[in-house]
């Protein structure tokens, strides 16, 4: 009875080290794999520099146009019409944004990946700025809650337009954040 608790004992010894090295050695691969053979390239990046070139040019003057109508004055200061003027300034400010995305729509990116991946960040933007033309229909019926964005896998809209953005260098076309809290 023993011998056979010692042989008990000594398989699941054997089952569990057998085990721990299989994880790790899967795990080193996996980090080998990770470092040494996977691309580096960004998943989002398109061969077209020309384009993002024009693309941040634009986006750049549109943050400009946006910066001119800032307003720091908190709602309460603001007098009896705060919201409907602060929904009067998102909504220049938005008008602003939907110019830039028209701007850059204008001219396609001239690579297979620039041709595929565009239009869609195009369409996430163009939602964003629903997005943001329905915050100001609410504060136009006097409901002053925080601006809320669209969510696609969980996670809002603005990151997935503005990852696109950082992943082809164009730091000005990220998604604005002028609404957030």
């Amino acid at each position: 009875m023993t011998a056979r608790y010692t042989d008990d004992v000594n398989l699941r010894q054997i089952a569990t080290r057998t085990t721990i090295v299989i994880v790790i050695l899967l795990t080193s691969a996996m980090w080998i794999y990770a470092f040494v053979f996977s691309s580096r390239e960004a998943v989002n990046k398109i061969a077209d520099e020309n384009w993002q070139k024009r693309a941040e040019e634009i986006c750049t003057q549109a943050n400009i146009d946006r910066s001119a109508l800032a307003d720091y004055r908190l709602i309460e200061d603001a007098g009896v019409d705060a919201l409907a003027k602060r929904a009067d300034i998102v909504d220049e400010a938005t008008g602003i944004v939907a110019g830039m995305i028209e701007a850059i729509e204008s001219v396609p990116p001239v690579d297979a990946k620039g041709l595929a991946l565009v239009p869609q960040w195009i369409t996430d933007y163009k939602t964003y700025i629903q997005d943001r033309y329905e915050y100001t229909a609410q504060l136009r019926a006097g409901i002053n809650d925080p601006f809320s964005e669209s969510m696609i896998d969980g996670l809002p809209l603005s990151e997935k337009i503005s990852t696109f953005a950082a992943d082809n260098r164009m730091p000005a076309c990220k998604a604005p954040i002028d609404l957030s809290v």
